[in-house]
């Protein structure tokens, strides 16, 4: 009997344990076109918080006392789906749960062998060669359209986008500035590539992201890679040189409390005639997913792109590991291992 973590009752704010349960998920015969699976690895994402609302959105909402769903990587027990047979490594989104039936509605994808057979660990199609690599490259590279020579602020950059941002657009020539919450993460920051990094713990972001402009040389940005949003988006206004492009990937600074945003130089959009965008992966990712492949595991092959894991050991453990995104407890990519 597989167990699955349920969504109870709809958070008020930042989510607490009392808005979950890990309860048994029934089992059986499988039916045509279904896989049993047993998870190796789950994501917890930003994004899922939206997805604890009833609200209409770009994801659809956790049906209370239903099973929760998400990415995960795991191996295939048992099949009665064409082209998958026993002992297959598939990327899926039936997480939040140790295992049981996955249909075609959980999107289960093989793991290329090639790039197994090539060393890349299979939890890093949940990162730099899934969701959040790929939310970042399409970000810079489509969105925003990022070019060499181009001056780039990119705010939670110690995260699984952000840090896939900064490795990115380093290797494309660009100059970048990352901003990230306390000693530790900024040094990883700077490890990555990044050329300047504002702590936005030790003073405002604007103070920040303007010495930094100074120190480089550089009279403002030219592309704004929105992880966060509230000051620092403010910021990015603030700053943008004339035609900058924003591309608004997430706001995980108002996504637990709702609160207004001061936007004290959103005026700024019409004279520097700033193009703001947001986005999500789906939108564009299977028109450039073979470019994305040939290009991420290239970068990832050469070492020019890397990623830390902050790792939560047992199913039991998810909601916490989910809970840490809002604290800033993950350094790279949060992942739960099965």
């Amino acid at each position: 009997m597989s167990k699955a973590w349920h969504l109870t009752s709809r958070p008020q704010g930042l989510p607490t344990m009392d808005n979950f349960a890990l309860r048994d998920l029934p089992d059986g015969p499988l039916e045509a076109d279904q896989l049993r699976v047993r998870n190796l690895w789950l994501s917890v994402d930003p994004y899922m918080r939206g997805r604890m609302n009833d609200a209409k959105s770009y994801a659809a909402s956790f049906q209370i006392d239903q099973p929760m769903t998400g990415g995960a990587i795991g191996e295939v027990t048992e099949s009665r789906m064409e082209g998958f047979a026993p002992g297959d490594l598939i990327l899926h989104m039936g997480g939040w749960r140790d295992g049981g039936i996955v249909g075609l509605d959980m999107m289960p994808n093989k793991l290329p062998a090639e790039a197994l057979a090539a060393g890349l660990t299979p939890q890093t199609f949940l990162h730099n060669m899934g969701l959040t690599g790929g939310t970042a490259w399409i970000g810079l590279l489509r969105v925003a359209a990022a070019k060499p020579g181009d001056t780039i602020f990119v705010s939670a950059a110690a995260g699984a986008v952000g840090s896939a941002v900064v490795q990115i657009a380093k290797a494309r020539e660009m100059t970048v500035i990352g901003s990230a919450g306390g000693g530790e993460k900024c040094a990883w920051v700077k490890d990555l590539g990044a050329d300047a990094v504002v702590d936005y713990k030790a003073g405002p972001v604007l103070a920040g992201l303007a010495q930094a402009l100074d120190q480089l040389g550089k009279p403002g940005i030219d592309v704004y890679f929105d992880n966060v949003g509230g000051e620092h988006l403010d910021a990015a206004f603030a700053t943008a040189n004339d035609f900058a492009r924003f591309a608004i990937c997430g706001m995980i600074d108002v996504y637990n409390d709702g609160k207004a945003q001061d936007m004290k130089y959103l005026i700024r959009t019409i004279p520097a005639r700033i193009r703001m965008e947001g986005f999500i992966y789906t939108d564009q990712f299977f028109d450039c997913m073979e470019e994305f492949y040939a290009d991420m595991g290239a970068l990832i092959a050469s070492g020019a792109v890397t990623m830390r894991e902050t790792v939560h050991e047992g199913l039991a453990s998810a909601p916490d590991a989910f809970l840490g995104l809002f604290s800033g407890a993950n350094m790279g990519k949060m992942l739960v291992r099965v």
